[in-house]
């Protein structure tokens, strides 16, 4: 399976310059790298999203959104739908991610909401999942984490849940710099595709890719990713710095096989 690395932008690119600037920096790094074989994906603010896709001339690197509602159109003010995003050339969309249900309450049933939508408009959802720190306290995690994806994945076809992204992102670890050990991350792999399996069948539950998030760097990116037995990696802070965004893309490249 081919491994994915994505950035995760977040509320950041505050001016014109500033997303063109970042732009032309990460199209000279993509240049310069040795990728081949990785699926890239660049999630900017919604409003950047239009120019991304114009300005992405390379195969393998595709445009996300951060966020969707789960109606195509309406009066929803402020909102964003799967449709525009598919509109505007977009083909993923984060859903359910920490700092949205921690900054706006959002839960496993809207994020069921929003994967739905997602599928139905031809967007790939990554959807997040994982334990805040007063879970892990409690020796919760893992059904904090089984619980997000029986809700998230609630009504969801074998053929649609197929090519859903997940990315693990334990609450705790993001913008923390600690890190979760390479065996405990593959334990939660491997609960997942224990829970995927029963759902929807060993074919199935291989087929959907397994992510890691949380404070990825280059320094690490072989520990939460190849030596986990992860399918790819959800980037945040280091995304901003192409540079470094690329070498953790050139890691995950020449360790994957």
């Amino acid at each position: 399976m081919q491994k994915i690395i994505i950035g995760n932008l977040k509320m950041n690119l505050l001016t014109i310059a500033e997303r063109d600037q970042y732009l032309e920096s990460f199209k000279k790094e993509l240049k310069k790298s040795k990728i081949s074989d990785l699926d890239v994906v660049l999630c900017p603010p919604a409003v950047h999203v239009e120019n991304f896709v114009k300005k992405n001339k390379t195969k393998n690197v595709a445009i996300g959104g951060q966020n969707i509602f789960w109606e195509d159109r309406g009066s929803y003010t402020g909102e964003i739908s799967a449709a525009m995003l598919k509109n505007l050339g977009a083909q993923y969309v984060i859903v359910g991610h920490s700092e949205r249900r921690k900054y706006f309450s959002e839960t496993n049933v809207d994020a069921n909401a929003k994967i739905k939508n997602a599928l139905k408009n031809g967007l790939v959802p990554i959807y997040c999942v994982g334990e805040t720190k007063e879970d892990r306290e409690a020796g919760n995690e893992s059904q904090v984490i089984a619980e997000q994806i029986v809700e998230g994945f609630a009504d969801i076809s074998s053929a649609k849940a197929a090519s859903i992204v997940v990315a693990y992102e334990p609450v705790w670890a993001v913008g923390s710099d600690v890190i979760p050990k390479s065996d405990e991350i593959m334990q939660v792999k491997i609960l997942l595709k224990r829970i995927f399996a029963d759902a929807y069948g060993i074919t199935v539950a291989e087929k959907i890719k397994v992510l890691y998030g949380g404070s990825v760097k280059a320094a690490s990116a072989k520990q939460v990713c190849t030596d986990a037995g992860m399918d790819g990696v959800l980037v945040g802070r280091e995304s901003l710095i192409p540079n470094e965004f690329i070498k953790i893309a050139e890691i995950i490249n020449a360790n994957q096989f």
